[in-house]
């Protein structure tokens, strides 16, 4: 299940607040950034996104219905799905059924601002655990595309009948619930999202990788410092049966060595679900390529309607107007308001943010919001 998230920008009035002293604390010594101005992406091009990312899911679903009128396919969806969490369902396809699921596929890569080489999207699940024995003992399931906010779902039968489903009450009747493969589809997402920022002008090391080492001195031994994740938690929520596991990914934010603002995005593919704690050992921050011993974190859901290059742009936009004043000046903000009102809903999400991350931190970390923690620390990274 996913974490709890805002559902308004409204709810973020209060950080906001406090983040405005915390800044203007800072204004003794330096003066306070420029005003941001509105990022160039249009609410209707948002808007598009995520409706045409839909539309190819519920294009999707319906076909995907109507074929299980063929026993041969009926059987061959029914045991992926009960032997597998997820099906590549373009791949189990043939025929018609293949071309146009690849079709879908095509279209919503070119949607969420991502390459043609990403590959097949589409994925087949189960909507919940508890509809296992009704599948099995041969009830037919209907077919419904994944939705991104607690509305309504709609389910097909095999006849191409819509019905309506409640999506906070878990059916009797099995369901296949199409959605996408949001760890591929992330770490495309971040790929493109770290070129076109570097694109236009903002410095950003690649999601899965470090950048070379830079020594603070001469005297300083071959490595860099780092900070590490050694556990992770989100809090508990009850959220709809239709939605899958949480695809979280965090912006790391600073000032780099030229004086710029950076951001580096790090894929969190493990942190699947709430109230669980994760031990990841995973590196947020390489200090190595960072200014100040000081950086911001925001923590972010993707609910499979971002597009990639419009937040690149968003967040760019807003960034590029702050400079370094000779103090360490807080982004989490900037971050937060880079991203446009009508981006406030499900897609994507604000789950968490951490102030002020320093290189020296050792222990847990509550995020601004109370929605997650973090336990850090400083983590030497040897060079051979």
């Amino acid at each position: 299940m996913r974490p709890r998230h805002l559902r308004r920008r409204g709810a973020l009035a209060a950080a906001a607040t406090a983040l405005a002293v915390l800044c203007a604390g800072q204004t003794l010594t330096a003066p306070q950034a420029a005003a941001a101005p509105a990022p160039a992406a249009t609410p209707q091009a948002r808007t598009s996104t995520a409706a045409q990312v839909h539309a190819a899911e519920d294009t999707a679903a319906r076909a995907i219905a109507v074929a299980l009128t063929d026993p041969a396919w009926r059987a061959r969806v029914r045991r992926a799905a009960l032997t597998s969490h997820e099906v590549a369902v373009t791949a189990l396809a043939d025929g018609a059924l293949k071309t146009a699921l690849a079709s879908a596929d095509r279209r919503i890569a070119a949607a969420k601002g991502l390459g043609p080489g990403v590959g097949p999207l589409l994925r087949l699940r189960l909507g919940d655990p508890s509809m296992r024995g009704a599948l099995t003992a041969g009830t037919e399931p209907w077919v419904a595309a994944a939705t991104s906010d607690d509305g309504p779902v709609t389910a097909y039968d095999s006849e191409g009948r819509a019905h309506t489903l409640d999506a906070r009450e878990t059916p009797a009747r099995p369901v296949y619930v199409v959605d996408l493969d949001g760890s591929r589809a992330l770490a495309a997402g971040l790929d493109v999202l770290h070129e076109e920022l570097a694109r236009r002008g903002v410095r950003s090391a690649a999601p899965a990788s470090a950048e070379p080492k830079r020594a603070r001195t001469s005297a300083a031994a071959a490595g860099f410092w780092t900070t590490r994740i050694s556990a992770v938690s989100l809090s508990d929520d009850e959220e709809p049966w239709i939605k899958g596991d949480a695809e979280i990914y965090t912006l790391v934010t600073g000032f780099g060595h030229d004086g710029t603002v950076r951001v580096d995005p790090v894929d969190m593919p493990y942190l699947d679900s709430d109230g669980t704690v994760y031990r990841p050992q995973q590196i947020l921050v390489n200090w190595s390529s960072y200014k100040y011993d000081l950086a911001d974190a925001v923590m972010m859901e993707d609910d499979g309607s971002t597009n990639y290059r419009d937040l690149a742009k968003a967040i760019a936009a807003v960034l590029l107007t702050v400079t370094d004043q000779g103090t360490y000046i807080p982004l989490v903000n900037a971050v937060l308001d880079a991203i446009p009102d009508d981006w406030w809903t499900d897609d994507p999400d604000y789950v968490d943010s951490w102030y002020t991350l320093a290189r020296t931190d050792n222990g847990t970390r509550y995020g601004a919001r109370g929605n997650g923690w973090m336990t850090v620390e400083p983590y030497f990274v040897q060079e051979f």
